[in-house]
């Protein structure tokens, strides 16, 4: 498994629901209690996230971990 072509679907994965939600990258970064920064890494596939970051991007999306993960591809 390349763990930065995982990295790199996971930050496009969240940017689309991001922009689903009509969101900008500092909305979220607020309602997350991020960094703009930071946040703006994980889109771009730069850092590996831990659990506890996933399940705070989850909820400044107002959905659930399930969901955010919902149609996220593992790449080859």
């Amino acid at each position: 498994m390349n763990k930065d072509a995982v990295l790199e679907a996971f930050g496009k994965h969240l940017t689309q629901i991001r922009k689903e939600r009509k969101l900008s990258i500092h909305q979220l970064a607020i309602a997350c209690d991020m960094e703009y920064s930071h946040l703006q890494r994980i889109e771009k596939g730069k850092v590996n996230i831990v659990l506890i970051t996933l399940l705070t991007i989850a909820q400044g999306l107002e959905m659930s971990p399930e969901e955010l993960l919902h149609g996220f591809k593992t790449p080859k």
